[in-house]
């Protein structure tokens, strides 16, 4: 394999005329350009990426931190950030963390030592001090999940909001005992989520039920289907289910199916997220979609503009309910 001062002497220049060449600096004459070219391809030389990297102290990689790779929500996010990476020349390594510190700082220790330019967390239980700390000197940014008090830029969808529609469309279809399957109340999603849910029996003068809100360790379907069981053997068995996660959700309907009973017109239920799955069930899942692709975008290009330097805002996406089967009697 040819080298760069196999290239020089091909093209009669010096080595750090070749590598201006390669950097695409505007100092060298077009026709030594053309000379360093014609070398380059005629000795078929390729340049040591790693090379590069080193002198320019960056690694054009950037890291992707989620909490497990089994959620589906995840997927589109992920290809969102890697087609805005990929189209300003950086490549993505997806970090799953099973939210363990020791393995977040596995990933930590990549960006303090340059082997990574920066960080996109989604990770909702994610180390915020260690996180914080290190945002201090590197490029992060929070996407979907996110804390307000680390004061990292992040870019999600006002989750307060989107509960609050969703369970104000229960109510408006006929519903006043609606449950609500949250997810561990540690993880700022399911705080705020748990308000819209409030606010909505608040301002329809419906009694808040403790016994109707059922919480969960993790988002898993078989979570759902758990919660569900506790639901459906309450006295006063609710006649609607608003789930913070499509995959809580679909253990519900699997549940509620597994019952004999019917859903909707024994049960409404309302998933969260739009994922894929969300339009396979039976029925047909109502959920609030979030704009999973856009958010990676969003995200990749906050984190490009953290990592050159620029300043970055924090960005609030729209959502929208998606009224499917699951509610439609």
């Amino acid at each position: 394999m040819a080298n760069i001062q196999q290239v020089a002497k091909q093209a009669g220049v010096s080595v750090a005329t070749v590598s201006r060449v390669l950097n695409g600096q505007n100092t060298v004459s077009a026709k030594t350009k053309m000379r360093v070219e014609e070398a380059i391809k005629k000795l078929n030389y390729e340049p040591s990426l790693l090379g590069r990297n080193l002198r320019t102290s960056e690694s054009r990689l950037l890291l992707i931190l989620i909490p497990t790779i089994s959620n589906p929500f995840y997927l589109e996010i992920i290809k969102g950030i890697e087609q805005v990476a990929i189209s300003q020349n950086y490549n993505i390594l997806l970090c799953e963390t099973d939210s363990n510190p020791q393995k977040e700082n596995i990933y930590f220790d990549l960006v303090r030592k340059k082997m990574a330019d920066g960080i996109i967390t989604m990770d909702p239980a994610v180390n915020v001090e260690t996180l914080k700390k290190l945002a201090e000197n590197y490029a992060v940014i929070q996407c979907s999940e996110y804390e307000e008090c680390t004061g990292i830029p992040y870019v999600t969808i006002d989750n307060e909001e989107a509960s609050y529609r969703a369970v104000k469309h229960l109510i408006q279809i006929g519903h006043h005992k609606i449950a609500l399957m949250n997810a561990d109340e540690k993880y700022l999603f399911a705080r705020l989520r748990k308000m819209g849910y409030k606010r909505a029996l608040e301002e329809n003068g419906i009694t808040l039920k403790n016994e109707y809100i059922i919480s969960t360790s993790n988002l898993g379907f078989e979570n759902g289907q758990y919660a569900m069981k506790k639901i459906l053997n309450l006295q006063d068995r609710p006649t609607a289910v608003f789930a913070v996660s499509d995959l809580l959700a679909i253990g519900a309907l699997k549940e509620i199916n597994i019952a004999g009973l019917h859903v909707p017109n024994d049960i409404a239920v309302v998933g969260f997220d739009k994922i894929d799955f969300s339009n396979m069930t039976n029925p047909t899942l109502t959920t609030i979609a979030q704009p999973m692709r856009k958010m990676g975008n969003v995200a990749a290009r906050m984190l490009i503009e953290k990592i050159k330097g620029e300043e970055v805002e924090s960005i609030i996406l729209d959502h929208e309910l998606v009224i499917r089967e699951s509610t439609s009697r």
